[in-house]
């Protein structure tokens, strides 16, 4: 019961739309699908692994969210609206967590043992990211929505794009990951991008000027 509290009082405290821990209880199914995953994981975790994915099936059929018997979930996860989500089984997700709906934490082939991601404590995970594959995302880091990311991410970092990049956070500090504005998260490529236009905007300019003094 402590565990559930606890839970409740994280969504409430994430989301402005939970009016009431009762309400978070009964109609939040991402509440759900972490209590269903509990009495699963308890029957992997003792081999009875058919009952487990007994039980995991029923909860992605009623939530819409899929979480792997095998996969370990650390305290007070919010799952924000859910559908779509897919855990795979030696995934690992830290405490105080943030997911949104969309997000796969896979594997990337039939590779044996660890083949999924280590999500450390704090991170906040976007609609529609894919993490996808055996690495660390260290503490309070943030994955950008749609980001496909394939390496590892350092402690409080953003990674953005396809394939992901690295954005440092430089000289913030947060109690919750989500706390940082989502919305203002700048892509290094684009960065780039502009960086080289402004520099071809000034070689033309200068061909310009070259040309004009030739002529005279």
């Amino acid at each position: 019961m402590t565990r559930l509290g606890e839970t409740l009082r994280a969504y409430q405290a994430r989301d402005p739309a939970a009016r009431s821990r009762l309400e978070i209880f009964l109609l939040y199914p991402g509440v759900h699908a972490t209590l269903y995953h509990r009495m699963a994981h308890f029957l992997y975790c003792r081999r009875l692994k058919f009952l487990a994915r007994c039980v995991s099936q029923w909860s992605r059929f009623w939530t819409g969210i899929e979480i792997h018997p095998g996969a370990e979930i650390g305290r007070r996860l919010v799952i924000d609206h859910g559908m779509g989500i897919v855990i795979g089984e030696t995934a690992q997700v830290g405490d105080d967590c943030l997911i949104y709906h969309g997000v796969t934490l896979g594997g990337t082939g039939k590779d044996q043992g660890k083949r999924h991601p280590t999500i450390g404590n704090n991170v906040l995970i976007s609609t529609g990211a894919k993490v996808l594959g055996p690495f660390t995302v260290g503490d309070n880091a943030r994955i950008a929505a749609n980001a496909v990311v394939l390496s590892e991410v350092p402690p409080d970092a953003t990674a953005v794009g396809i394939p992901a990049q690295i954005v440092r956070i430089a000289g913030r500090s947060t109690h919750y990951a989500d706390e940082v504005d989502q919305t203002s998260v700048k892509s290094p490529t684009v960065e780039r991008l502009a960086a080289l236009d402004h520099r071809l905007e000034a070689l033309e300019r200068l061909l310009d000027e070259k040309f004009t003094r030739d002529m005279l």
